[in-house]
């Protein structure tokens, strides 16, 4: 009688050790298998990730925005998928392109970005969401103050402006005729816009026109000191018709150059419009991605008088546009 008890104690615990085994055993082949399954599904999704071979920026609408939001969006960045290229996209594609020493920092959307974001996919390269630009707190609303200076599309006017602390990382010195020899910050632009206008200069050599650059960049502390001048001898009002205050001025942007001509003995002033060179850039600027910035008939728009000696790189894609309908930079973003 007691051998027959301890035998069938012995084999009840042997069936529940056993029974406690298989539960346990299937439960880490089944998180095996899960995880296995999710590194396939996150393989697959990866696969399925096809970047746009179309040059993209602000404003556009089409699938291909798309395409490249969801790609945006599988790397860690909070876009909206919405086919609309807008500010969160700008920022995303800003913010990558500043982590990369081989890109322009545009926001815009182009061969080499498509590149090095495959690369990202691919695992070959790493980037960190918001690095090195704070996602905008205002995206699509134009805050006083531009939240992506390095948009190729930030206005910088009465009602917005630039970070003092802004200073493009960019900045280069175009192979252009300028009437001074000196080295002087005035001189540079940013690299995108460097390039551009060495294009636009030597078609108007081709055409018999000879532009020369006179004032590119100007950092904040300096466009201080020049509205302060303006102010002393001309009183605020009406120095803020033709000249801006620091933040306000888009040569903050190294996307401006003044330019002139020998016409008007390297001045900078209406006349400029009349010469030959100013109605060659007037007709020609947009094929090079520039724009006459401040037009003739729409200063209660710009609240800057006319300005034919004022060019601003806007990319061809929107300088085309502009051109064509004889608008603005804020008429083309719809601003109002």
């Amino acid at each position: 009688m007691i051998l027959f008890l301890c035998t069938t104690i012995a084999v009840s615990f042997l069936v529940v050790a056993c029974s406690n085994d298989t539960p346990s055993k299937q439960k880490t082949e089944n998180a095996d298998e899960i995880e296995s399954d999710t590194k396939k599904t996150s393989g697959d999704e990866k696969q399925k990730i096809e970047l746009p071979d179309t040059p993209l920026q602000k404003k556009d609408k089409n699938e291909q925005v798309t395409a490249l939001q969801q790609a945006l969006d599988f790397i860690g960045y909070p876009v909206d998928i919405s086919s609309e290229f807008d500010d969160l996209t700008t920022w995303a594609l800003t913010d990558i392109q500043l982590q990369s020493e081989d890109l322009y920092a545009t926001g815009m959307y182009e061969d080499d970005t498509r590149k090095y974001i495959q690369k990202v996919l691919d695992g070959e390269a790493t980037i960190e969401v918001g690095k090195a630009l704070t996602k905008p707190k205002h995206p699509n609303a134009y805050p006083e103050t531009i939240e992506n200076p390095y948009d190729i599309l930030a206005v910088a006017n009465k009602k917005h402006a630039l970070p003092e602390e802004y200073e493009p990382n960019d900045l280069v010195t175009p192979d252009i005729r300028f009437p001074f020899e000196e080295d002087l910050p005035k001189k540079k632009m940013r690299q995108i816009a460097a390039d551009a206008i060495e294009a636009l200069f030597n078609a108007g050599d081709e055409a018999g026109v000879n532009l020369f650059g006179q004032s590119g960049y100007r950092s904040f502390d300096r466009q201080v000191a020049i509205f302060a001048s303006y102010t002393e001898r001309h009183g605020e009002e009406h120095a803020n018709t033709y000249s801006a205050k620091a933040g306000e001025s888009e040569h903050q942007t190294g996307l401006v150059m003044d330019v002139t001509s020998q016409d008007i003995g390297l001045q900078i002033n209406t006349d400029f419009g009349t010469t030959d060179e100013g109605k060659w850039l007037q007709e020609h600027a947009h094929e090079f991605g520039f724009i006459i910035r401040y037009p003739e008939d729409k200063v209660e728009i710009t609240k800057y008088q006319y300005e034919p000696w004022h060019i601003r790189y806007v990319g061809k894609k929107a300088a085309a546009e502009i051109y064509k309908n004889n608008s603005t930079l804020e008429e083309y973003l719809e601003l109002q």
